[in-house]
């Protein structure tokens, strides 16, 4: 590649030159090429250490003036051949223009600007349009994809120097982090080692220091652990490999998931020697953080953060934190966790205004809203800056409110406070209380039921005032008094100061009239109902009488849910569970429905409408509980798996005994999926509920921790898993709400008491209590760390349970071992995988869908197949192997959706590597029939489908065997067949007739073959159809190519030459049986032993010519092997003179012997005709020679439409060739051959030490 000039002061120094010329230098770095010896040891050990680019260039062009000591570099290049390029390019293009020049520094200037000219042509023309690499990182990326062999569409994200762990011996050199591997290379004083990693394959990542290796980061496989230590900044290169590994689980649990969010913002700055993948992954990583510190909608984009104070009137300070913008919000989160968190949602601003700067308030900024709260920023930074782009926000998001009065409520930016009064007041006082919910919806809904304006807990519970419930009345009266004291202090509604005064409130309960109000609020469901006006009714219309699987699932648990409760005793709560879960259904099809969605959405239902529980499901589904509740609960999953390793560190002393017992993933996912609502009694689980809108996933661990902790004496004492479920069961059954005004609903958990003394009740608040003082010391940023720990284990665990899945699913005969089918599966995996790499709009990216059986979830493509075919057949046929692949593939795709599952690849792979020669043969001859044979490559056979789909049925019947694929037309033809046998030729005429007129009974038959198949009889070689002539050469073209590279070449040459020309004049002999005087011309139906053809109507007399027919090898010398033609028509020519060309009557005598061999119980459809121009010049006529004079010559070099072999006759006629039959009973090993095509997927790691000798340079 060209280089931009650079001074070059010492040219000599570890370089040899090898070519000059007065103005130019070519030269070879020492220790690359031939020689090399300790000097070129050395000076590769430094490339590696000291240089990450140094041995992507061993070659170099320096350009050099005659009086000046200084050269500059022009050109490098990775190979001889590169360099050499430009060399000659410079020699031809420059040398003699530079001769003109007098003065060297004219010279110099020249070579400079011819030189940044050419980069930037080759620049204009190459560099896709946002590339903002810098130069040093390209040439990085460069060195990556020719070390590694990395396609063009692996993009590397960035590289660190480092050192490897090998042994106990550290090898310094570089690791690159590219999308979906992780690479190291370095070379030591003669030892390479070469490391790629997929990320898909990491099990474990974590950082860590031990005695034995220093601060490293370790990274483990399946297969192997590797360490790497000593990086510049270890926490940078972690958080890094973090997110590329979360990249890739996402992948593999959900692709959807995985494609989304592919453009996050670029800073505008790009910053030298860090990729634009880089600077992505960092906007995606800051993007996900701002999203669940403030519960934001999905789609939310962080625009920018800066440091700044705000003002809080509660308390009358300057609070530091952090303030975040993105299109649709401004956020505030205090530096102390428990400080102050605020957001400000754009449409509720009125006014954005600079104050004016003092010494005290430095660079403030107001920002007012609707309900006339006001909130005052300073000390930043950028403050002109900052307005500007907030003012851009607010005039695209009043442009976005649909049905608003934008002239009146467009906010003002740098306006005059009264400006404020002008603000319509749409949104109350209490713009997230229920009864102030988007109307579209409710408008719609409200016709039909009263849970489309309010919450099931007010239409059926009892009237009696609060007042007159003495104690429990009076303490709930005392919430809603101190929460209606916060609301006067901290601000209501979605722009309320969020303090640790909050959180002690929802700790003590939140009173049954806020509870759904304040739900919304915390779970940030508000903010996507109101975004999303009339939205739940849109769904609700579509969804409704729609049937799917989610939709019967519903069915089925509607009753299940809360039965216990009032409210679901009718038919009022069930048809509103109904709607909400059926919707969410609709809108997230992914998810669809899963058991416990129904508990937890029936509660939901209880305090909020319908429209309002709908849009917390999608909150809790999308984005709190996140992966909980698809098909595999992965997300409930991890958060066992933390909660296990929790156990590990909060209570040591139990965690042992729960292992043993196996307790917690009996309980776990039942208490994450419902948040207690299943295991608990309802008054109590509800304000659960309550704490985990407001902290997340972090209280439910706190308080299992807490009941496990509570109960430790008695679980210690445990003898099996039975016995511990049940004390947990009855502490649970007795976990109650001492304060809850609302009527008790009896519990219908499992009653576990055992009749002796109940145990003691536990207060929920009590418990909660606890649970803060002893566990209260997680936190969210810990939390989210240990689910990517989890999450690497448990989506490698299904992936494993997966793949034992598919291997049991494989049948037993197939032949492979259980190791082979794991290794066939992981290359198979690893292809599919490697389309959404490199080609997200393939059909096997866009069709994976995790939710299907593990059978179905890995799919190829055609094309993936013919290279894993390829690589992997015994079948090596040169530059036919694709052609063989093709038909290998369509014989393979059973229903036509061009992808085919693993099953079907095995079985594929099965029957060229196991069964003896006629199971191999029989898969070799049914990939020259249709469906295999393609309808390009046989003409006719296309006719002959539509011919035959114009009278039957077009479906596809199951398989006799795995490899057993026959159309309706070929039903059809075996029960004309059957029908015609013994009848004798002479009834032809009528029995076509007679099958014309009934082809109810043809279908009936048809049905019958297909029970008959479904039985899994054994295929027996008569049930195979003959095959014609087109697809007869064709089969010979496939086996002179599979012999072009074994060690018997000549032999199997010539043995298949003799094989060809003898079955050719079988199949002339049992032409002759279907063309009887007094036949009448044929009119296009299918006769007999004669499939619909394309060619005109022959006399019988001309049927019996025999026709001149290609040497199928002479075809396949056309296509592979021109060279080889001559010296192989010899051998052809010999196989058949010894049988005797002579006149064709002497030809019938010689086979009359063969007659029974020449019938078959299948008809024939004839696939083509063999074209002119596909016979080469030495093609060898069968018979031609001694046509008789009586017989009409037909028309030179096409295909005989009536000449049939069946595959008895192949078969008898390999059998009298030994070398044809040792080649294809030789066994063959395919593990080998998966360990090659394992290495070229980089589907495992693999290191390597590689001794460089050195010659003395």
């Amino acid at each position: 590649m060209w280089l931009g000039p650079e001074e070059v002061l010492v040219a000599n120094a570890l370089w040899v030159t090898e070519r000059a010329n007065p103005f130019f230098v070519l030269q070879r770095r020492r220790g690359h090429g031939r020689g090399g010896g300790l000097t070129g040891l050395l000076v590769g050990t430094l490339d590696v250490v000291l240089d990450s680019s140094a041995r992507v260039a061993p070659y170099r062009i320096l350009h050099q003036t005659q009086d000046s000591q200084v050269y500059w570099t022009v050109a490098c290049g990775s190979s001889r051949k590169e360099i050499t390029k430009h060399w000659e390019w410079l020699e031809n293009n420059l040398l003699q223009t530079l001769s003109i020049f007098d003065n060297e520094e004219d010279i110099t200037t020249f070579v400079k600007g011819k030189i940044h000219g050419i980069i930037a042509e080759e620049n204009k023309n190459l560099q896709p349009q946002g590339d903002e690499d810098p130069g040093k990182f390209k040439e990085a990326e460069l060195k990556m994809r020719k070390q590694f062999g990395m396609p063009e569409g692996e993009k590397l994200v960035n590289y660190y120097s480092c050192s490897y762990w090998k042994g106990r011996v550290p090898r310094q050199g570089w690791l690159y982090l590219t999308v979906n591997h992780l690479c190291f290379y370095s070379f030591l004083l003669g030892k390479e080692v070469s490391l790629v990693v997929q990320w898909v394959d990491v099990t474990r990542l974590e950082k860590n220091a031990t005695l034995l290796f220093p601060e490293s980061i370790r990274v483990d496989t399946r297969d192997q652990e590797l360490f790497f230590s000593m990086f510049l900044n270890i926490g940078e290169t972690f958080k890094l490999m973090e997110q590329l590994a979360n990249l890739a689980m996402r992948q593999l649990l959900d692709n959807e998931g995985f494609l989304e969010d592919k453009a996050p913002p670029r800073p505008a700055q790009p910053h030298r020697n860090i990729s634009a993948l880089k600077r992505d992954l960092d906007a995606r990583a800051k993007n996900e953080y701002y999203r669940a510190m403030f519960r934001l909608p999905r789609d939310e984009r962080l625009d920018g953060h800066t440091s700044c104070t705000l003002w809080t009137p509660f308390n009358k300070l300057h609070i530091p934190g952090q303030m975040f913008i993105s299109s649709n919000y401004i956020c505030f989160a205090s530096k102390e966790e428990d400080g102050c968190h605020l957001i400000i949602p754009l449409r509720e601003v009125t006014i954005v205004e600079k104050a004016d700067s003092s010494s005290v308030l430095p660079s403030p900024l107001s920002i007012s809203t609707k309900n006339k709260m006001t909130f005052l920023f300073a000390n930043l930074k950028d403050r002109d800056f900052l307005v500007e782009r907030i003012a851009d926000f607010l005039l695209k998001t009043s442009s976005k409110q649909p049905g608003d009065n934008s002239a009146g409520r467009k906010a003002s930016v740098m306006d005059p406070a009264p400006e404020s009064s002008q603000a319509p007041q749409e949104a109350s006082e209490q713009p997230a209380s229920p009864t102030a919910s988007s109307g579209g919806c409710q408008s719609s809904l409200a016709q039909e039921a009263p849970t489309a304006s309010q919450g099931l807990l007010k239409l059926f519970q009892r009237n009696a005032p609060v007042e007159d419930l003495g104690a429990k009345g009076a303490k709930e009266k005392m919430k809603e008094e101190s929460w209606n004291i916060h609301f006067s202090e901290f601000g209501r509604g979605v722009c309320m100061y969020r303090t640790a005064k909050t959180r002690e409130l929802v700790l003590k309960g939140i009173p049954e009239g806020l509870r759904g109000e304040l739900w919304l609020l915390f779970s940030g469901a508000w903010n996507e109902m109101v975004t999303h006006p009339g939205y739940y009714a849109e769904l609700v219309e579509k969804s409704t009488g729609r049937y799917s699987l989610a939709t019967e699932e519903i069915e089925r648990d509607l009753h299940r849910s809360m039965p216990e409760h009032p409210a679901f005793q009718n038919e009022l709560g069930i048809a509103a569970l109904r709607r909400v879960l059926t919707a969410y259904a609709f809108r997230n099809p992914t998810i669809g429905y899963c058991q416990a969605m129904n508990i937890v959405t029936s509660v939901l239902l209880l305090y909020g409408s319908e429209e309002e529980a709908f849009w917390l499901l999608v909150a809790l589904c999308e984005r709190m509980l996140p992966d909980y509740y698809n098909t595999r609960v992965v997300g409930a999953l991890v958060d066992q798996g933390i909660f296990e390793e929790l156990t590990r560190d909060f209570l040591p002393q139990l965690s042992e005994k729960m292992q043993d017992l196996g307790v917690i993933a009996s309980i776990s996912l039942s208490w994450f999926l419902t948040l207690f609502l299943s295991v608990m009694p309802f008054e109590s689980a509800v304000v659960i509920v309550d704490c985990f809108f407001y902290e997340g996933i972090k209280v439910v661990l706190q308080l299992a921790l807490a009941i496990l902790d509570a109960n430790m004496d008695q679980l210690l004492y445990c003898s099996d898993e039975g016995e511990a479920m049940t004390i947990l069961g009855r502490y649970l059954d007795n976990v109650v709400n001492k304060q809850s005004v609302s009527p008790p609903i009896p519990h219908l958990h499992a009653l576990l008491t055992s009749g002796d003394d109940p145990p003691e009740e536990v207060d929920i608040f009590d418990l909660l209590k606890v649970s803060y003082e002893r566990f209260g010391s997680l936190r969210a940023d810990d939390i989210e760390q240990m689910r990517f720990k989890q999450r690497l284990k448990v989506i490698q665990s299904l992936e494993d349970t997966a793949k034992r899945s598919v291997v049991r699913a494989i049948p037993g005969d197939i032949g492979f071992s259980v190791e082979e089918l794991e290794d066939l599966y992981m290359v198979f995996k690893a292809k599919h995988l490697a389309s959404q790499y490199w080609g997200s709009s393939r059909p096997t990216a866009v069709r994976r869908d995790p939710s299907l059986p593990y059978l179905e979830q890995y799919r190829i493509d055609a094309s993936q197949f013919q290279e894993l075919f390829a690589s992997l057949t015994p079948w090596a046929c040169g530059a036919h192997t694709p052609v063989l692949a093709g038909r290998m593939f369509r014989l393979l795709d059973r229903n036509k959706d061009s992808l085919i599952n693993f099953k079907e690849f095995v079985t594929g792979m099965s029957g060229m590597y196991h069964g003896d020669l006629t199971d191999k043969l029989k898969v070799l001859y049914k990939l020259h029939l249709p469906p295999a044979l393609n309808p390009e490559e046989a003409e006719s056979a296309l006719e002959a489908a539509h011919y035959f789909t114009e009278d039957s049925s077009s479906e596809a019947s199951p398989l006799a065997s795995d490899l057993d694929l026959y159309l309706p037309w070929e039903a059809q033809e075996a029960l004309r067949q059957e029908e015609g046998e013994g009848a004798g030729n002479e009834d032809v005429q009528g029995k076509r007739g007679e099958e014309k007129g009934t082809s109810p009974p043809d279908y009936r038959h048809y049905l019958q073959m297909w029970a008959k198949e479904k039985e899994a009889q054994k295929e027996t070689i008569k049930d195979l159809p003959k095959m014609n002539q087109e697809q007869f050469i064709e089969l010979c073209k496939t086996l002179y190519n599979m012999f072009s590279e074994d060690s018997m070449e000549q032999d199997l040459y010539h043995a298949i030459a003799t094989v060809a020309s003898l079955l050719l004049r079988i199949g002339e002999v049992g032409k002759r049986f279907s063309a009887q005087p007094g036949r009448k011309p044929r009119d296009g139906a299918p006769g007999e032993d004669q499939p619909p053809a394309p060619d005109p109507p022959q006399d019988p007399a001309q049927e019996l010519q025999p026709p001149a027919v290609g040497d199928p090898q002479a075809k396949a010398g056309g296509d592979t092997q021109l060279g080889k033609a001559p010296q192989e028509s010899q051998v052809v020519g010999e196989g058949g003179g010894g049988e005797g060309l002579g006149s064709p009557s002497q030809r019938l005598s010689d086979d009359e012997t063969k007659d029974d061999m020449s019938m078959s119980s299948y008809s024939v459809v004839s696939t083509g005709s063999l074209q002119c121009e596909d016979l080469a010049d030495d093609t060898v006529l069968v018979g031609g020679e001694a046509r008789s004079p009586s017989f009409p010559s037909r028309s030179g070099g096409s295909v005989d439409a009536d000449w049939s072999i069946s595959f008895e006759q192949i078969l008898a006629s390999i059998l009298t060739e030994s070398v044809l039959v040792n080649f294809f009973e030789k066994k063959m090993d395919i593990a080998l051959k998966i360990k090659d095509q394992r290495r070229v997927e980089r589907q495992f790691s693999s290191s390597s030490d590689h001794e460089h000798s050195g010659v003395s340079s």
